[in-house]
């Protein structure tokens, strides 16, 4: 992959984490919306407000690159940023990613594909957890600081080191 253009179809923060204990039991509902107009990213830390940010079990996963392609909608699932007529699962571990949505350049250091849990049956509709195993989801370190907003967003791809 090089460089591009897509469009950033939305952008999530959430300040608590809604899925913990057993999916029986339902998600906690949210403090405040999620979806945002745009976000702030600190490089090494994550997304200004979100329950990732700055947390050192997640450091090297702080944010998730989302395919708009993936069925359903992306708000349940709470994933950070998500693009559409982009190819997230052709992001190799190791790859950077440059976002540039007018703000100037923001890179993300892939890391890991981010798996579905057995929540996405309860959020989702039943056999969505099995359907989305693979799909288009990437764990991320942001390296730079920068400012992401909704809308058309220049795309550019540095491959891993070999």
């Amino acid at each position: 992959m090089a460089a591009g253009r897509a469009l950033i179809v939305a952008l999530h923060v959430s300040g608590v984490h809604a899925y913990e204990g057993r999916p029986s039991d339902g998600p906690r509902p949210d403090p405040e919306p999620v979806s945002r107009d745009h976000v702030v990213v600190r490089a090494g830390l994550g997304l200004v407000g979100d329950r990732y940010f700055n947390h050192p079990a997640h450091r090297a996963a702080a944010v998730t690159l989302f395919s708009s392609s993936v069925p359903g909608d992306p708000l349940p699932a709470r994933r950070n940023v998500v693009l559409s007529g982009f190819d997230v699962d052709a992001l190799p571990r190791g790859s950077v990613v440059t976002l540039d949505s007018g703000d100037g350049p923001v890179r993300f250091e892939i890391h890991r594909p981010a798996n579905p849990c057995a929540w996405m049956d309860v959020v989702y509709p039943p056999g969505t957890f099995r359907a989305l195993r693979g799909l288009g989801r990437k764990r991320c370190v942001p390296l730079d600081d920068g400012v992401l907003r909704l809308g058309p967003v220049e795309t550019h791809v540095t491959a891993a080191p070999l």
